[in-house]
């Protein structure tokens, strides 16, 4: 009987090389790791992005043939858990940019002013830049401002009526 086409995880023995058997497999920047899940009888596999602490991703993961210990990783899976977890990550970052930088625009009697407000995230001095730029780009106003400053059509045109005087 000829093997030579069965799927064998790739065995390493130099250090730092990559893992890729049934439970734990490498590559692309990211560990998959299968694990016991602590809620039920089941497992679950995490994803892990490479020099982070903590699983970008955890979900299931199916039950082997014999229902009790759990699939093995394969290249296919693997690569199927490293397109999600990316998806999640690329989702995160996005929600993060959105929710630190918004604008919206603002009709005055001079033409539309887009008012921006971007929040800058640190521990200990958070705050946030509130900016208003003209039709073709050119700033006029900029302050600094609380980084929970509500920014919505009421407070962004109350700013530029004031002749774009720091908000309170």
């Amino acid at each position: 009987m000829d093997d030579s086409n069965e799927q064998q995880p790739e065995q390493h023995e130099e250090e730092g090389a990559l893992i890729q058997e049934a439970r734990v497999w490498q590559g692309q920047g990211w560990t998959a790791r299968v694990i016991k899940n602590e809620d039920d009888d089941g497992w679950a596999v995490a994803m892990i992005k490479d020099g982070e602490p903590e699983p970008a991703l955890v979900g299931p993961w199916t039950m082997g043939r014999d229902k009790k210990n759990p699939k093995p990783l394969d290249v296919s899976a693997f690569h199927t858990l490293v397109k999600t977890a990316n998806e999640v990550l690329r989702r995160h970052e996005q929600q993060l940019h959105a929710k630190l930088h918004k604008n919206l625009r603002v009709t005055t009697e001079d033409g539309p002013v887009t008012v921006k407000l971007d929040i800058v995230p640190d521990e200990d001095d958070a705050y946030a830049i509130l900016a208003a730029v003209d039709q073709y780009g050119d700033e006029l106003a900029s302050v600094r401002v609380r980084p929970d400053f509500k920014l919505n059509v009421t407070s962004a045109t109350e700013w530029i009526e004031s002749g774009y005087r720091k908000p309170r």
